[in-house]
């Protein structure tokens, strides 16, 4: 591909700047990765001068940034619909024995699972949450980042590893079981390691990593405390999941005194560096307290109706100012990764609270800027000069959409979820037609479908060999 790439005739480029321009017949500019202009008509002099450049015909689609997932459970891709009649206390109960026998050919399965299809959404940025290791072997435990990370290099999104982890296990009054929680010494040495081994500072980074202890029923007091002060000496972000259930919140009053968000702030955890999963369980208390410390949250209202939680109380949260992205989270309490399906449930959910709570470009703008907030990104989330070429481009006609001429931009998120028919990630093509183009689609799905079902059984992965080339049908990446 040409270092210069016109996006032309785009029925409407939807920018996400400050002032939610739309630019009807806009076209956009890429330069080296980089969104050099976006208007209407011909691109500036600044076109004729580079030595080549090459045109992508927008007409009949409008343009996005590309759309950014605040939180997943990758892995869990490989066991959907399990526990569907269970809230999530018995949801965990019932999956974590399937997840202790997790190995890197699992990991990487899921990630390619679970990151084709956020590509395959117009998703151009994922963060993953991956709390399940090895307890004793450091090597391995870094493998399945690795997994992960080469996965998302595959398919060609931009990812952000959050190193989770737990260490209170049963005995000691978490839920998790005790062989599947590590040792408080091993995953702060650990995530350190992760952490100078994958992370990258710098402006267009495709990955960082985060800090990220699973939450206050399967971490300790002295894990999180610890973990803020890592990460702040790194200079990473943090994360965690909170306020997700009601039992969660009855467990925090009885082990600490406090709800949630407060056990959170007693602890150092509600900075600007900080983005937290959920936070239904949310009063005006709760809320003050996320907007004073400036802490984002990742929304996952699919995953909060299914385990029956509740609804996350995000107009008020946008009221206060609190920055607040969308997520699909884990696959196996969603049980799909289409973030332009979240962002619909998303704006249906939220009008519970009555049609005025949420609409269509308020919804797509937490799916877009709102998410490069939580991940404390400022060069992505909207088509602005000088921001990363993300670029998500989606169909404005077909059957699903005949009588949406009136606003199309809107008919996005109310009429059926699509695939995204072009998405850009670096300038980059990611999808083209429909399709994925650095990954064979058919191939991650089988691949997917092998180590599914061999989980299914309950045979150890050295009965089948052991190797992630032989659950992937042999050959190596």
């Amino acid at each position: 591909m040409k270092a210069v790439l016109l996006v032309s005739d785009c029925d409407v480029v939807v920018t996400m700047d400050e002032a939610g321009t739309e630019i009807p017949g806009g076209s956009i500019l890429i330069d080296r990765g980089t969104v050099a202009w976006v208007g209407r008509g011909a691109p500036p002099a600044l076109a004729s001068r580079l030595e080549s450049w090459e045109r992508l015909d927008g007409r009949g689609l409008i343009a996005l940034p590309g759309l950014v997932n605040t939180h997943h459970h990758l892995y869990q891709t490989l066991t959907r619909v399990r526990a569907t009649g269970e809230g999530l206390f018995g949801w965990l109960r019932a999956l974590y024995p399937a997840w202790a026998g997790m190995d890197e050919a699992w990991v990487h399965a899921g990630a390619r699972v679970g990151l084709a299809e956020l590509a395959l959404s117009g998703c151009a940025t994922a963060a993953d949450h991956h709390y399940i290791f090895p307890r004793d072997d450091p090597a391995a435990a870094l493998a399945f980042l690795a997994a992960e990370v080469e996965a998302a290099a595959e398919i060609g999104v931009r990812f952000h590893p959050a190193r989770g982890a737990m260490d209170l296990g049963q005995s000691a009054g978490g839920l998790p079981p005790d062989d599947i929680v590590q040792d408080t010494d091993a995953i702060l040495a650990q995530t350190e390691e992760a952490v100078r081994r994958f992370h990258d500072p710098s402006p267009g980074a495709m990955v960082r990593v985060a800090v990220a202890p699973c939450s206050p029923f399967s971490v300790s007091e002295r894990l999180m405390r610890a973990s803020a002060a890592l990460a702040r000496r790194l200079g990473v972000r943090l994360h965690t999941h909170i306020a997700e259930t009601t039992d969660e919140q009855a467990y925090c009053l009885a082990r600490y005194g406090r709800r949630p968000l407060e056990v959170l702030e007693a602890w150092g955890w509600l900075g600007p560096d900080v983005w937290l999963a959920h936070c239904v369980h949310v009063d005006s208390s709760g809320i003050g307290l996320l907007a004073r410390g400036g802490a984002g949250v990742a929304w996952c209202p699919t995953s909060n109706l299914r385990l029956g939680s509740g609804v996350a109380p995000v107009p008020a949260m946008l009221a206060a100012g609190v920055p607040v992205g969308l997520g699909v989270d884990g696959s196996a309490s969603n049980d799909a990764g289409h973030l332009l399906a979240e962002a619909r449930m998303g704006l249906l959910v939220a009008r519970t609270g009555g049609a005025a709570a949420m609409d269509a470009r308020r919804v797509l703008r937490i799916a877009t800027r709102g998410g490069a907030a939580c991940l404390g990104r400022d060069d992505i989330g909207s088509l602005e000069p000088g921001k990363r070429a993300d670029v998500a481009l989606f169909a404005s006609g077909g059957l699903e959409r005949v009588g949406t001429d009136a606003d199309p931009v809107a008919a996005l998120v109310f009429c059926a979820p699509q695939r995204v028919r072009h998405l850009l990630v670096e300038g980059r093509p990611v999808v083209t037609d429909g399709r994925l183009v650095r990954a064979d689609e058919q191939a991650i799905a089988d691949e997917g479908r092998r180590v599914a079902r061999r989980i299914a059984t309950g045979v150890p992965a050295a009965a089948h060999g052991g190797q992630r080339a032989r659950d992937a049908g042999g050959g190596t990446r």
